[in-house]
């Protein structure tokens, strides 16, 4: 199942997404972002995640466009920001993130935040540009459960992703499990706790496998059923945070790495990132 990292998960209704990506949050829209999307390409890497509010759309399209993969081996993922939810305002934030980006459609389209109000009729929009073919696969960020079930209330639509914030210090084990019964693909951002990767347990359990704290981490995602969307901007780490499809941690170093967890995040809480 992940023997590559051309690997994939197949979501509900048939798209396959790779299960290991490059982030590209606080990349700069020039050389920096080319940079490393150019170097994600070369290390076999065919999943990019970007978002309308990284202003790094067109940097990425320049990527893509340069970097010699046909357009049909890639997964591209961008987001709608809060300022743009709304029907008619997502309608037109998509058009001008694939102007930005360069390209017809993208692979995977998500709602960044829940925020306030407004989520259902940005959903009313994704099934519009869903059942019209302009997008593969539509999905949600930051959605607690709570949100999930408000869009089952009111759409027959399942998202077919949810993007949060993942690593063994917040690993949400209820939404891992209410996504799983309800096929929607859990994905992880920060999975490597911005950096915050000086654990024993992630240590020692690396030494045994001749691996990084990072490799174990995004290992531990995927034996979870976790797509993982590691940052980085040096090739050298882009790769290694690629090999991790040579080794399985045993059930035992699953349960110690689950041990970790302390309900602590990193990012925005989305029960107060609300506008």
């Amino acid at each position: 199942m992940t023997n590559s990292l051309q690997s994939c998960t197949v979501l509900h209704n048939g798209v396959r997404m790779p299960w290991l990506g490059l982030g590209v949050w606080k990349m700069d829209n020039d050389a920096q972002v080319v940079s490393a999307v150019r170097a994600a390409l070369d290390a076999g890497y065919r999943s990019i995640d970007t978002a309308a509010i990284y202003k790094n759309e067109a940097g990425v399209g320049q990527a893509i466009r340069e970097g010699g993969v046909p357009r049909s081996e890639l997964f591209v993922t961008t987001k709608i920001w809060n300022d743009d939810q709304g029907y008619d305002k997502t309608l037109a934030a998509y058009d001008a993130s694939l102007g930005r980006l360069g390209l017809d459609a993208v692979d995977l389209l998500l709602i960044h935040w829940p925020g306030t109000d407004k989520f259902v009729d940005t959903w009313r929009a994704f099934e519009k540009l869903y059942a019209d073919g302009r997008v593969k696969a539509v999905g949600v960020s930051n959605f607690n459960i709570r949100h999930l079930e408000e869009l089952k209330r009111h759409s027959d639509l399942v998202p077919m992703v949810n993007q949060v914030e993942y690593h063994p210090l917040l690993s949400q084990r209820d939404l891992l499990g209410y996504c799983r019964e309800n096929r929607i693909q859990l994905e992880a951002w920060s999975p490597l706790m911005q950096g915050n990767l000086d654990h024993e347990v992630l240590r020692s359990i690396g030494a045994k496998h001749g691996k990084s704290p990072a490799q174990v981490v995004l290992r531990w995602d995927i034996q979870h059923g976790v797509v993982t969307i590691p940052k980085s901007v040096t090739p050298a780490r882009i790769a290694e945070n690629a090999n991790v499809f040579d080794f399985v941690l045993s059930a035992d170093e699953m349960a110690l790495i689950d041990d970790l967890n302390r309900d602590q995040r990193f990012g925005a809480d989305p029960e107060k990132f609300l506008f």
